[in-house]
């Protein structure tokens, strides 16, 4: 039996802001964190998002915190993303309405003024992204002398962003007592390497094998030839009445710029949002909280929102293009199967992204169920140049796998690289051929 709330060691307030947001009884990494990190210990954390991580170390830190005190931060909660960073400040507020505790998000993207005052008026819990933080503390806005609590939440992400300089030298500006706890879905060399420098003997708990997807959420894909046939099969599932709230990821900002104009053509600008990294920062946070309101059925977004959208009722995910970080797989159906419901994560891939979904069920340690396309949807047909780029990653994968490998670009075959028509049919023939 899960147990309830009521059960840990936390004070009347938090148990009362708990109650209200709906909460009653903890989940697997919940139960088995709260305790710990009440009793002092340095945490290692392996769970995927969609677990109640953000709860698991939030409760027992306002436990122990207990009321605003002094003017200097005594908690940091460092996590990759500006949408992560207002996520959990989010819970922060909401699991500390009944407590005076003080909590300010700060992050790159827009000016550092109205942060800056925020800090100067006082704070006990600051929630931050690496590079705003280091460019505040060196401004000598903010001081560390009084932090208790230093939380690195997405690790797996940090590292992929290239964070892990900035967070070593975090490290050297905070004090040397201190508890620590790291949350991160995968168990990657450089986070194993992190968690060395940074964790003194912790307890380790993973409450599912790493990098594996919720049970909650029920996976599919598709193998589309190319970019037009992918979207006629999303135009297809579009219609389809059991797609109620759904985000659908792309790996690059101008296919999602496609993808919205082509929704709000065919089922009204009323029906769609996209965000990515050239949107403003005031656009994206109003176009999560039209999805999150359900004002917005659609949501199409690059990684950059995989792991900063916290919405308990999103019942698709759709990965219009196989992602080439791996883990992100993970990070992105997520959003799905929240909060014990269920989803259905779907995904699209052409022949040169079947290379990334093997490393996919590599990772996740599952095959994931492969559909047929519908005979009512048209398969276009290839043009030369997606043709000729599907090509050319092929050969770059096999050469990654194989450095001596020569492809159909290798430097003996230039004579390819501006070919006439006669010899594009020879030379790159197409497999796609239209149903009838």
């Amino acid at each position: 039996m899960p147990k309830k709330f009521e059960e840990f060691k936390l004070n009347r307030q938090i148990l009362n802001a708990v109650e209200e947001a709906g909460f009653t009884e903890a989940t697997p990494i919940q139960e088995k964190a709260i305790g710990p990190v009440l009793s002092g210990q340095d945490l290692f954390g392996i769970a995927q998002t969609g677990t109640g991580k953000t709860a698991a170390y939030v409760l027992p830190m306002l436990m122990k915190l207990k009321y605003a005190q002094g003017e200097n931060p005594r908690a940091l909660i460092l996590v990759p993303t500006r949408e992560l960073a207002l996520q959990i400040e989010e819970q922060v507020r909401l699991f500390s309405t009944y407590t005076d505790l003080r909590t300010v998000v700060i992050f790159g993207g827009i000016g550092p003024k109205t942060q800056k005052e925020q800090i100067a008026k006082g704070l006990d819990i600051l929630v931050a992204t690496p590079g705003r933080f280091l460019d505040l503390y060196l401004t000598g806005d903010i001081n560390t002398r009084s932090l208790q609590f230093l939380v690195l939440d997405e690790a797996d992400k940090m590292m992929d962003m290239g964070f892990i300089g900035s967070i070593h030298r975090i490290l050297e500006v905070v004090p040397r007592k201190r508890q620590n706890l790291l949350f991160s879905a995968t168990m990657s060399d450089l986070v194993h390497k992190i968690a060395g420098d940074f964790l003194k003997n912790p307890l380790t708990i993973e409450v599912a094998a790493q990098a594996t997807p919720a049970q909650t959420v029920t996976q599919k894909m598709y193998a589309v030839p190319n970019f037009k046939t992918k979207i006629n099969l999303l135009a297809h599932l579009l219609k389809d009445d059991e797609f109620k709230r759904l985000i659908i990821f792309c790996k690059t900002k101008t296919v999602a710029d496609n993808i919205n104009n082509f929704i709000a053509r065919r089922f009204g600008e009323d029906a769609v949002r996209v965000i990515h990294a050239n949107k403003g920062q005031n656009t994206r946070i109003n176009s999560i909280n039209s999805f999150k309101e359900g004002n917005v059925r659609i949501l199409v977004a690059t990684d950059v929102a995989s792991r900063g959208i916290d919405v308990s009722e999103v019942s698709h995910v759709i990965n219009f293009d196989v992602p080439i970080v791996t883990e992100d797989y993970v990070h992105r159906i997520g959003r799905t199967g929240r909060a014990f419901n269920e989803g259905i994560a779907i995904t699209f891939y052409n022949e040169a992204e079947r290379y990334y979904i093997d490393k996919i069920e590599k990772l996740i340690r599952q095959k994931i169920d492969e559909e047929e396309i519908p005979q009512s949807i048209f398969i276009e047909e290839t043009p030369f140049d997606e043709r000729q780029a599907i090509a050319r990653e092929i050969d770059a994968q096999k050469r990654k796998e194989n450095p001596d490998f020569k492809g159909a670009f290798h430097e003996k075959k230039k004579q390819y690289t501006s070919p006439t028509k006669k010899n594009n049919k020879k030379s790159y023939p197409s497999k796609n051929k239209k149903r009838r």
